[in-house]
């Protein structure tokens, strides 16, 4: 669903020549096979540090960071938050599954309290993992940062929200505006072990309540 609304609005923009998508290893590791744009795969995690030289070398470009939250929240952390901190005038598409959901279900960043994992077979416990991270309430503490926003497509009506928060990012990074970040709340069924239809229930009794839907900073 995310890969369709990046399309339509990149289409909707006319920015379908002008377009470069940077895809590090994990869950957007088969981004070339979907999209027709220019697209660079970059080490895990890595993608802000590869999308800021490619915007500043072209800057007319419109840059693409796409991650999942065990790339961006983890072993990117540091690149994101200096990426965001610097300002760079990117786009980070971020999907939050609470999972590895790439590389077999390991805990991430993300993970609920108590929710299980194959690193965590007895669920996410605070005191030996830590608590789940917030990524946009944490680069909400920089100074630099044009929009930060929180969606999720587990609604007909939060596909539209979530297409319309996609364009407006974009839209962003056209005028000039600094680092922009749509954090998507989506499910893993697979990795959570849930039918789908069970897994769009836990998004809404779960996920949702950790990590709140809307607008955290529009400059």
């Amino acid at each position: 669903i995310v890969h369709r609304l990046v399309a339509e609005c990149v289409a909707e923009l006319g920015q379908v020549d002008n377009t470069i998508i940077t895809a590090p290893v994990g869950c957007s590791v088969f981004i070339p096979n979907y999209f027709t744009y220019d697209t660079i795969h970059c080490a895990h995690g890595r993608a802000p540090a590869t999308a800021t030289g490619i915007k500043r070398v072209h800057p007319d470009k419109l840059v693409i960071t796409y991650q999942g939250d065990g790339d961006l929240a983890s072993i990117g952390t540091a690149e994101i938050i200096h990426c965001a901190a610097r300002g760079e005038k990117i786009t980070t598409v971020f999907i939050n599954n609470g999972i590895y959901g790439m590389t077999g279900g390991q805990m991430a960043p993300t993970t609920l309290v108590g929710m299980k994992a194959s690193t965590a077979p007895k669920g996410r416990i605070p005191e030996e993992h830590g608590y789940p991270m917030h990524m946009c309430e944490i680069l909400d503490k920089l100074t630099a940062p044009a929009y930060l926003v929180r969606t999720s497509c587990n609604t007909p009506q939060n596909v539209i929200k979530t297409k319309n928060a996609i364009k407006k990012a974009f839209q962003n990074q056209i005028d000039g505006k600094g680092f922009s970040m749509v954090e998507i709340v989506t499910s893993c069924p697979t990795n959570w072990g849930l039918e789908p239809l069970d897994a769009l229930d836990f998004i809404e009794q779960k996920m949702l309540p950790e990590y709140p839907l809307g607008v955290i900073r529009d400059k």
